[in-house]
């Protein structure tokens, strides 16, 4: 039962979506009315709002880290096992790609997805973050960054604590990051896809 509880307690933790926050509290149009229309601190930067798009970026990635980070601190108290830290970290996860709060229109689960990996170890998560920094400053893609980290997360957890339930968990975020990028991958390979920092129409403020 409590298993439970803390899964749909993580679930509801990721579902609030600091893009759609931060806008409306920075005076922003809509992220998901723009851009890419994915409401993440990618597509917020595009407003041309750095600190938005920063507090979203600090906030999803907070949320994921939030909820594993508690799981892993005091469920063992209440019989959370490792099984149970794994549930709460594909439910935070999900809860961000379709968060109830937003009818279910979510972001990719970059930032929430570096946080549950904080969350779980921190070594792991700075370890993802770095490929994802590297891929970034090399090549401006965003997205191309966020698969290529997606892909080595798996291979960094497994490196560091071998396969368990966990690495489950790590690997079916790490398959919706790349079902979730889609789109981006047709327009990567298209030369289509946008970079970092570039501007979008009808982001303005309203």
């Amino acid at each position: 039962m409590n298993t439970l509880i803390a899964t749909i307690a993580a679930y509801l933790i990721g579902s609030i979506s600091f893009a759609v926050v931060m806008s409306r509290a920075f005076g922003l149009s809509d992220p998901r009315t723009y851009g890419s229309k994915n409401p993440g601190a990618t597509n917020v930067l595009r407003s041309g709002s750095k600190k938005a798009a920063i507090a979203t970026l600090v906030g999803d990635a907070a949320k994921g880290w939030l909820a594993v980070w508690l799981a892993v601190k005091f469920g063992p108290s209440y019989g959370i096992e490792e099984g149970g830290i794994a549930l709460v970290a594909i439910a935070v996860f999900l809860g961000h790609l379709w968060p109830v709060f937003f009818r279910f229109v979510g972001g990719k689960g970059v930032a929430t997805a570096l946080g549950v990996l904080l969350g779980i170890n921190v070594w792991l998560g700075l370890a993802t973050l770095a490929t994802w920094l590297i891929v970034a400053y090399a090549f401006r893609y965003s997205s191309l960054a966020a698969l290529i980290a997606s892909v080595f997360a798996p291979f960094y957890y497994g490196l560091l604590f071998g396969a368990d339930e966990i690495l489950f968990a790590v690997v079916v975020m790490s398959a919706l990051l790349l079902y979730r990028h889609g789109a981006n991958i047709a327009n990567l390979i298209a030369g289509k896809e946008s970079k970092i920092g570039s501007k979008a129409k009808g982001a303005a403020k309203k």
